[in-house]
């Protein structure tokens, strides 16, 4: 967020480059003159460029303007789409209703925009057959083709046969 902007008497300078209500320069005059014409519109003495020499002060309603910056920020943020990472892990052994509920969880991801880090972890004898992984990650592969795309691939790393897939930019929502 911006730092708070001087306002009325919080301005130090002796006179001050004077902006209207309506946007129009006025001119330089002194800070008292300046402070006098805003209270008399009832409205505040902003100062918006400290750094000008002399300072540019704008006629206008503080907390109005403060409470636009909120709302513009608000709405950002609202706008913005998350992007992180979820992270899906397998067996070997998976039953077909796991991996049908894992599969749909996936799609889930990919369709609100994440990318999706799967893992397949083999324990003791699973070990000696990497292909059941590669096997479930390709038919995962194919099951999401529609809403993403395999941005990686990595063979046996320890335990864990690894693939991330990114969502395709028609599926997300």
């Amino acid at each position: 967020m911006k730092e708070r902007l001087s306002t009325n008497a919080e301005i130090r300078a002796k006179e001050v480059r004077l902006i209207g209500p309506e946007g129009r320069q006025v001119g330089v005059v002194p800070l008292k003159i300046a402070i006098e014409a805003a209270q008399a519109l009832d409205l505040d003495l902003v100062e918006v460029a400290p750094e000008a020499s002399p300072p540019v002060a704008k006629v206008m309603d503080y907390g109005k303007h403060l409470f636009e910056q909120e709302r513009a920020q608000r709405d950002a943020r609202k706008s913005q789409r998350s992007t992180g990472q979820k992270a899906l892990r397998f067996r070997p052994k998976i039953d077909d209703h796991d991996y049908d509920t894992k599969a749909r969880q996936a799609r889930r991801f990919l369709q609100e925009g994440h990318s999706v880090r799967v893992q397949v972890m083999f324990r003791a004898r699973e070990l000696r057959r990497p292909e059941m992984g590669q096997k479930i990650l390709d038919q995962l592969t194919s099951d999401l083709a529609d809403v993403g795309a395999v941005e990686s691939r990595s063979g046996m790393e320890g335990r864990f046969v690894t693939m991330v897939i990114g969502p395709k930019a028609s599926a997300v929502r």
